[in-house]
């Protein structure tokens, strides 16, 4: 029997001479392996619709827990102007490669969700920077360390917050600042933000260079210290983001 699975390409590699082995994340059933049987020939109806990034309704003999057939792909959208821009193209492989990340953690369908729709933003033309980093911290809760950004981290203190801080937790007041290094006004209301933001509904992401900054500076410590995920991707776009 033939099932329908939307979902999008996050990985794949060649087996055999002719065939792929791919790595769907899906809104059903998480990740899926699945043979895309000739899809590396030249005349292949595959070829076109096997590769990262491909979004669709997968046709597809399901086997669960095994090693799935794909029979044909209905593309859902293209992302063509993701895949011509190099820039974009790297924010997009290393929230993908995130996202299989944090969902070999936590297999909840919001996180596939999240994901398309941080995709579809990037086609749309917003701030790629902004996007990931609203994703980061939206995935932080599904890893189960979601920093405190309602009050201080220390003493529970609502008001006079100082700073944010990726050794202390989260916000840091006034009362109980020590060593932290201070942020903008700014960055501590956006990082906030960015947690409620419903990422289907943005209209607007200009944001200045130097709050970005502190923004992701935060979020980089805090998942470099309790998350364990390190992505090669990650590097790239570090050294992307210092050109």
């Amino acid at each position: 029997m033939i099932e329908k699975v939307e979902g999008i390409i996050i990985g794949e590699r060649a087996y055999s001479e002719t065939s792929k082995i791919l790595s769907i994340l899906t809104k059903e059933y998480g990740i899926i392996s699945c043979i895309a049987k000739g899809s590396r020939t030249l005349k292949s109806e595959l070829r076109s619709v096997t590769d990262k990034m491909t979004y669709g309704l997968f046709h597809m003999h399901y086997k669960e827990g095994k090693l799935s057939t794909l029979v044909s792909v209905d593309i859902i959208d293209p992302f063509r102007n993701i895949k011509k821009d190099i820039v974009k193209i790297s924010y997009a492989s290393f929230v993908l490669e995130l996202s299989e990340q944090v969902m070999k953690q936590n297999q909840n369908e919001e996180i596939y969700h999240l994901l398309i729709a941080t995709l579809k933003k990037m086609d749309e033309g917003f701030d790629s920077f902004v996007l990931t980093n609203i994703l980061e911290l939206k995935y932080l809760e599904y890893l189960g360390v979601m920093p405190i950004l309602d009050a201080c981290s220390v003493c529970g203190r609502k008001t006079s917050i100082a700073t944010l801080s990726s050794d202390r937790g989260g916000y840091v007041c006034n009362q109980c600042l020590t060593k932290e290094k201070l942020v903008s006004e700014k960055a501590i209301k956006l990082v906030r933000m960015f947690y409620y933001v419903d990422i289907n509904k943005i209209s607007t992401l200009e944001i200045n260079e130097s709050v970005k900054k502190e923004i992701n500076t935060f979020l980089e410590n805090y998942y470099d210290r309790y998350t364990g995920i390190y992505l090669k991707s990650k590097a790239f776009l570090q050294n992307l983001n210092r050109i």
